[in-house]
């Protein structure tokens, strides 16, 4: 059973798509890591599921 499931996590700040079907399931005591280049949305994603 997963504590955390995001399918399909859209976002968008007008017309610029920052995040595009976003998916993720993690369970308890997993250890998840975002990594990417700088403006590539982590902590829009981050914020999104706070």
């Amino acid at each position: 059973m997963y504590k955390l499931t995001i399918d399909g996590l859209h976002k968008s700040y007008g017309d610029n798509k920052v995040l595009k079907g976003v998916s993720l399931k993690a369970s308890s005591g997993d250890v998840i890591c975002l990594i990417g280049a700088s403006g590539s949305g982590k902590s829009t994603f981050l914020r999104c599921i706070n």
